[in-house]
This record gives C-alpha cells, sequence and structure tokens, in this order.
C-alpha cells in the first residue's frame, strides 16, 4: 500500500467514536477514546470498504493505537494476512431456496424440541418500551404499515425453520410471511383494570414466544393506555434475531412509522447469501487453524461454575426464566467508564470480571468455564452491521482467577483471555462444546453459565433508537422491560445501555437455585460494578475462595452420561438394521462400515442436531416416534431400537 492510511483510518475512528478528528493523535489507542471489541468489528468493516483491505479481530486489540492500526493496515495491503478467510458474500442465484443454521441457532433449534436440559417450546427475547403522547388513532396503522415495510426491507423477518434444520426466505407475497400488528386499545379502561391487562399480556409474552417453524420469528403487539400512554410490545424468536438486530429492527421500525415517506438504503444482500459464505469457512486452512487451537487445549478446560443447586437440571421443566435488574445512572456509568480508559479495560471487560467474582464467591472455587455470547458479525460485506438476522455466536472462557489480585488486575488478565479467544472465534463455541460434551462424554450442557454484553452496540450500528416516533409519540427508554428465555442456559449476566444508564440483567431458571443464593450472586456483581466509580474499587484486593476446583455436593455441572451396558456386535434383526442404516447415512460412514449396536452415537460423530433429524427421519419412515430425552437415556442402536420397541 503506497498511500498512506492514516488519514482515512483517523477518520473512521472518528466516525464510530463519534470524536472530532482533531481529538485524535497517532498514539492514542482505541480503548482509550472509547473503543471496545463490539467497534472493533465495525471498524474492520469499514476498513475493508474504504481501503480495500481486509483485516481479522487479531489484528484490532483494543489497546492498540493509531499508528499501531495504520502499520497492520500497510502490511495487510501488500501480503494478505495468514489468518483472514478468504470469503465473498455474494447473491445466491436463487434467494428463496433453503440454506443452512448457523452453529447457535442449531443449538436453539434443538433447545426447542423439549429433548434436552433447560429446554423450552420457544428460544425468545421480550422487550416492552413506554411510550408517551400516542396518537391512538394514528400510531396502529403507522405501525402496521412500518412493520410491512421493514419485512420487505429486511428478508429475515420472512424467515421460516425447517424441520430438517434449515431455513429459508418466504417470498414476499406469499401467504403469512409478513409478521402482523395486534393491537390493543384499553384507552377507556380504569388505570387499574389497564394495568392487570397489561401484566397479563406481559406473563403470556414471556411465556409463549413466536416459533419460526409455524409462523413469524416476531411478534409485535401495541397495548393504548389511559392519559395518551402506550407500550410497544415485542418478542422475538432468538432463532431469527439476535441482540444487534433487535436494535435494527427497533431503529428501522420507528424510522418508518415516524415518515409514511421514509426510505432505507436497499441492502444489497441478505441473511442467507451471509450464511452461504461463512459456511464455507471449515474448507479454510484459517478455519482448521483455529479448530486445532482450541483442540489442543480442551483436555484441560474447567467444568462450569458450581453454583449450588435446588434441584438437578433434568428434573425442571421450566416455563419463564427470572430476571433481576438493576440500573447505573448516566453519571456514575460515565465515571465508572472513565475509570476503565485509565486502567486500560473495556467496560465489558470490567463487568466480566465483577461477573466471575460474583460467581466465585458463590460456587466457592476459582476455576471454572464461562460461555460468553458474542454479536459475531464477520466484516466481509458493507452491509453485514444493518442486516437484521442470527448472527450471534458464542466463545468459551477458561476463567482460572488468582488467590490475591487487585480488581484492576483480573480485570486485564480477563480481557487477555477473552481476546485472545476472540481471536479464534472462526471455531464458535458451540461448534467447541460439542467436541468438550464428545470427550467428557455427557448430554449435558457444558457451558450453562453465560455473559453477555451489547455495550457499544449503538455505535457500532451507526445510530440508536430515535426519541420520538411520530404518532408513536415519544419512546421513553427509562421505562423499558427485557426477559429472556433461552435454552440449555442456567444463569446469564447482561449489561446493555438505555439512554446513557448501564443496564444490569441477571436471568436464570429459578427452580435451580435457592432464593438466596440467587440474591447474594446478584447483590455481589452489582456491588462490584458500582465500586468502579471509585480507584479504590479498582486497586483494592479482591476477596476470592481459596478453592481452586469445586468440591462435591449437588452442584451445576456436567456429568457423563450413562453407561448403557448393552453387549456389542453386529445389529441383531431388522429394526437395529434399519436404525444403523440411517446412522450411517447421516453420519457420512463408509456403506460397509462396521457399526456395533453398543456404539454411542455422539462417539460415532453424531451431534444434537443430527440427532433431531434422524429422529425425525425415523419417524417419517413409519417408526414410533421416539423424543429426544428417550434416545439420550441411552444413545446406541441397540437403545434407540429398543426405545422405538417400547413406543410399539
Amino acid at each position: 500500500m503506497t498511500v498512506d492510511p492514516e488519514p482515512t483510518l483517523r477518520r473512521i475512528w472518528a466516525d464510530i467514536l463519534d470524536l472530532p478528528e482533531s481529538d485524535i493523535s497517532p498514539g492514542d489507542s482505541f480503548l482509550s477514546l472509547g473503543g471496545d471489541s463490539v467497534l472493533a468489528v465495525r471498524t474492520a468493516a469499514l476498513v475493508r470498504r474504504r481501503l480495500g483491505v481486509v483485516l481479522a479481530m487479531s489484528d484490532l486489540p483494543v489497546q492498540h493505537t493509531l499508528a499501531d492500526l495504520a502499520a497492520v493496515v500497510r502490511e495487510r495491503g501488500t501480503v494478505r494476512a495468514a489468518d483472514v478467510p478468504d470469503l465473498k458474500v455474494t447473491r445466491r442465484d436463487d434467494p428463496l431456496a433453503p440454506f443452512p443454521l448457523l452453529p447457535l441457532q442449531q443449538g436453539y433449534f434443538v433447545g426447542q424440541q423439549d429433548g434436552w436440559e433447560l429446554s423450552y417450546e420457544s428460544a425468545h427475547h421480550y422487550a416492552d418500551l413506554g411510550l408517551t403522547g400516542v396518537d391512538g388513532d394514528e400510531a396502529p396503522e403507522a405501525l402496521s404499515d412500518a412493520l410491512h415495510r421493514l419485512a420487505a426491507h429486511q428478508p429475515a423477518l420472512r424467515a421460516r425453520v425447517l424441520p430438517d434444520g434449515s431455513q429459508r426466505i418466504l417470498d414476499l407475497d406469499a401467504p403469512g410471511a409478513i409478521p402482523s400488528l395486534t393491537v390493543h386499545d384499553w384507552r377507556a379502561l380504569d388505570p387499574g383494570e389497564a394495568a392487570r391487562r397489561l401484566a397479563g399480556l406481559r406473563a403470556d409474552m414471556r411465556a409463549h414466544g413466536p416459533d419460526p417453524a409455524t409462523g413469524p420469528g416476531v411478534d409485535l403487539r401495541l397495548s393504548l393506555l389511559p392519559g395518551g400512554r402506550g407500550r410497544l410490545h415485542s418478542s422475538m424468536s432468538l432463532l431469527l434475531v439476535d441482540g444487534w438486530s433487535s436494535g435494527v429492527f427497533h431503529r428501522d421500525l420507528f424510522a418508518f412509522a415516524a415518515d409514511w415517506n421514509a426510505v432505507l438504503a436497499p441492502l444489497d444482500i441478505d441473511f442467507g447469501d451471509y450464511v452461504t459464505a461463512v459456511r464455507r469457512l471449515p474448507e479454510t486452512p484459517q478455519w482448521q487453524a483455529d479448530r486445532d487451537w482450541w483442540w489442543q487445549r480442551l483436555d484441560a478446560f474447567p467444568q462450569p461454575p458450581a453454583l449450588p443447586l435446588a434441584a438437578e437440571p433434568d428434573a425442571v421443566r421450566a416455563d419463564v426464566m427470572r430476571s433481576l435488574e438493576a440500573r447505573l445512572a448516566p453519571e456514575r456509568w460515565a465515571r465508572v467508564q472513565e475509570l476503565c480508559r485509565a486502567h486500560g479495560v473495556t467496560p465489558s471487560a470490567a463487568a466480566l470480571a465483577a461477573y466471575a467474582v460474583a460467581l466465585a464467591r458463590t460456587a466457592g472455587h476459582r476455576r471454572f468455564l464461562l460461555n460468553s455470547l458474542q454479536l459475531n458479525r464477520l466484516p466481509l460485506h458493507p452491509d453485514v452491521h444493518r442486516m437484521v438476522g442470527a448472527f450471534s455466536s458464542t466463545v468459551l472462557l477458561p476463567v482460572e482467577l488468582p488467590g490475591q489480585a487487585s480488581f484492576a488486575a483480573l480485570a486485564r488478565d480477563l480481557q487477555t483471555l477473552t481476546g485472545e479467544a476472540l481471536a479464534h472465534s472462526l471455531v464458535s463455541g458451540v461448534e467447541v462444546s460439542r467436541e468438550i460434551a464428545r470427550r467428557w462424554g455427557t448430554t449435558r450442557p457444558v457451558a450453562p453459565v453465560v455473559f453477555q454484553s451489547t455495550l457499544g452496540v449503538d455505535a457500532a450500528m451507526g445510530s440508536s433508537i430515535p426519541e420520538e416516533a411520530g404518532p408513536l409519540g415519544r419512546i421513553d427508554l427509562a421505562d423499558h422491560r427485557q426477559e429472556l428465555r433461552t435454552p440449555q442456559v442456567a444463569v446469564e449476566g447482561r449489561l446493555y445501555e438505555a439512554r446513557d444508564e448501564l443496564v444490569i440483567v441477571l436471568s436464570l431458571v429459578e427452580e435451580l437455585f435457592q432464593a438466596e443464593d440467587v440474591e447474594r450472586l446478584f447483590a455481589t456483581w452489582t456491588t462490584l460494578l458500582r465500586s468502579l466509580e471509585t480507584r479504590e474499587g479498582w486497586e483494592s484486593a479482591c476477596d476470592l475462595p481459596g478453592a481452586l476446583d469445586p468440591d462435591g455436593g449437588l452442584r451445576l455441572g456436567a456429568r457423563p452420561r450413562a453407561t448403557t451396558g448393552q453387549d456389542g456386535g453386529a445389529p441383531r434383526d431388522e429394526l437395529e438394521q434399519a436404525v444403523a442404516d440411517c446412522w450411517r447415512e447421516l453420519l457420512g460412514l463408509p456403506e460397509h462400515h462396521p457399526l456395533d449396536r453398543a456404539a454411542e452415537f455422539f462417539a460415532l460423530g453424531g451431534d444434537s442436531l443430527v440427532a433431531i433429524r434422524m429422529l425425525t427421519r425415523l419417524a417419517r419412515s413409519g417408526l414410533p416416534q421416539v423424543t429426544p430425552r428417550a434416545f439420550l437415556t441411552a444413545p446406541t442402536v441397540a437403545g434407540l431400537a429398543a426405545a422405538i420397541r417400547a413406543k410399539r
């Protein structure tokens, strides 16, 4: 590269960080200016668009200065980076053709089959926003029209998930393709009755989410309340919409609702085009190198935090997840962010450190496996950040907290750990979890304790939800509720911003835990976060358990599958042979491969998605339908054949 990239990079940082170019000098780090790992993804996309240089996430550590980044861009502009896959996103020949689910989508799809622990009928995110000054006569029509136009603009809102675990986008004119708006007009009710109706609506939408296997993946409702008030309720399937996409959805929806003539810049690609491109990742040497990096480390990975349990996960049938919420006012949150920059860590890393300390104190040990949800949009096309879709992925973090350290040192260590994992994130946490489960011999979720931060998403998207939306009135983000229901997750800590406030949420399967343990965990986490307003909170030593690993007792963790005790050998009858033939085909085994009747499905290379396909295929052949949970009790040819006979 002969042209000096530094001026362009300065403009990119100024755009992303909303700073004057004059405030950015070559020695300033991305982190010190307010950047984080989410914004680094946006940086990579803009560098690719404006300079034609492809960067890997490992090229974009948040500690890099502008001068460091310019040096990397110069190098990558002359020699292709060894760790950047050469993938291009192009329009598919048939935009309505089926395409695969991404790994995390697969996990949610399997979780909706009610076959694994901590399963639900739907994986979804529920939110409702307060509205004031609503024009009750105009708002329903404006919102319905906005939803229709948004579904035309964002094809993923018209997606359906097929029984074989693939997905497709419906034509705009196909019956039922467009999500519909439901309006609840309670303006004439007395305030008490309106409040009761509102509580009932929330409870229903929390417990019953949309299922894109049978209809639209978005359920949008408007409640009109006395006094010109209202609420916008949205329930979105996690199979179709991730946290970033939720922000894009609401931003664009309000833009359309506020202006009948609003026109958004068209998208040159859709989610199916992106998925088709990234599904080629396993063919690349970069993906294979990332896989080798993970696989070499997995045998040393710890179990999840051994949180004390009130009940075994396989005995729990929860309808909803309980959520605890706390907020940090804008001025206090700004002070925390200022001290984060002063100590060289991102706010997300600081929040992760506080969460890890809280988990360690509750579980009684310092070494455990965490699952971190990442808004993983590979910068393969300039439109990726403007699209609705289930782009999210997970990354596993083997945490080992020191016996004694200041909070600042601990946060920096976890930031380094996360950065190293994200630099090898072409292989998703779902794929890594499957390999761990195979090695551990378990069908229990191996990483059911999750951390998620969407801090910085508004800047990465390029805009935020507006304050007003025409006939919908004023949008009050301070009056904002969220609920989450995620299969195979026991506890999830997450953070997001609402009008410069920090919102801290702990969602959990309440039936698993004693109430006092949950309250203590949340109180510890929020207290630690609030203490980061002061330098003492950063510099004081963290009080951590002496034990590195857990002791016994009824605790959250992965356990081995029960041994089946079946005799081995060749299939013994026609039913066992039919099961063996189905396995051989789905698992890609050689036609004449001798399949032992006692060999386990997962040891042969199967995973949960293939198991769903296998059980569906056998049922379609005329055999009785066996539930995934029944299959997991004995996942062998002989065991499944016995379960089928029992059904007969």
